[in-house]
């Protein structure tokens, strides 16, 4: 790890960083030195050290075109709630009036990778997270994966941007998926919605925290499971696992309303790549994560039982 000391920026994002940290109130007149944290797909972010403190902080520096989906007065309320529910690291306000969010660097935890889930005693701890977080108090912002794909669509529509060929049909889908689900009746939770592997840290003791609510909102529960499930490539007798152990016993319709919304987050987060694709400054292929998601949920929507799972949420 190379640091970097106040007044040593050499580039514009190391700039804007230097002059957020001179702001904010909790680094008042102490000594500071800094280096990057990779593995974002959105966002700048970076670990700060105080000279003499143990503690040390990451910070987050927006990314460009963030703002287009993401509300940072929400991202805030959800951070700090996961954090009282002693789920998520503690957060800070100094720079929230800059969106630019604050924690407390976890050094005692490591980010998981999706093998780290084919342990069956770390699923077991984040399915107990999730249904920390799903009893938390309910979150300002309510944005649904319904809202979020009809946001994205209007955006790639205003930024003149790629849609794959069948795009009619998938929304067609979506839309049958939609009325299916809103018939049964929406059950709303306050909702992580962004489960990449790289955000649950594991503890030397199994425990699991959760970071980044940037996309957290009241949504579904069976969305933030299917999410889930469908990131970390579970088996289908993971998911049984992983369904008794969240609700008590396996249900058909959970089952299949969970399925659906795998689908769904594939739908959102294809459409979410193609916006990041116009407005990103990030070195990432947006457009090869796009298509992946894609094919997986055309997987879902071909497959024989898609109308089945339909009918029974």
């Amino acid at each position: 790890m190379i640091l970097k000391s106040l007044g040593e920026a050499a580039t514009d994002l190391e700039r804007t960083l230097e002059a957020a940290l001179s702001k904010a109130e909790i680094f008042a007149g102490r000594d500071l030195s800094y280096a990057p944290v990779h593995g974002g797909i959105s966002n700048s972010n970076f670990r700060v050290f105080v000279d003499g403190q143990e503690q040390s902080y990451f910070v987050k520096i927006p990314g460009a075109g963030t703002e287009m989906f993401i509300d940072r007065r929400a991202a805030f309320d959800a951070s700090r709630k996961a954090a009282s529910a002693g789920i998520g690291p503690r957060v800070y306000d100094d720079l929230f009036d800059d969106s630019i969010e604050i924690n407390d660097f976890i050094p005692d935890r490591r980010p998981c990778t999706n093998s780290d889930f084919a342990v069956p005693e770390r699923r077991a701890a984040a399915i107990q997270a999730y249904r920390t977080l799903h009893g938390i108090e309910a979150l300002t912002l309510t944005k649904t994966v319904f809202d979020m794909i009809e946001e994205h669509a209007a955006q790639i529509e205003d930024l003149n941007g790629w849609l794959p060929p069948d795009y009619d049909w998938l929304y067609r889908q979506y839309r049958l998926a939609r009325q299916a689900l809103e018939a049964s009746g929406l059950d709303m939770t306050p909702c992580f919605n962004d489960p990449m592997a790289g955000n649950f840290m594991l503890g030397d003791d199994g425990s699991i925290m959760l970071i980044d609510f940037e996309y957290a909102s009241m949504n579904d529960r069976c969305y933030d499971l299917g999410i889930w499930f469908g990131e970390m490539f579970f088996t289908p007798e993971q998911e049984f696992e992983l369904i008794e152990a969240y609700f008590g016993t396996v249900r058909q319709s959970d089952v299949s309303r969970i399925t659906v919304h795998k689908a769904l987050a594939d739908v959102k987060w294809s459409l979410w790549s193609f916006v990041q694709q116009r407005v990103s400054k990030l070195d990432f292929d947006y457009f090869k994560y796009g298509q992946w998601k894609l094919m997986r949920l055309r997987s879902i929507m071909n497959a024989p039982d898609w109308a089945a799972h339909l009918k029974r949420v």
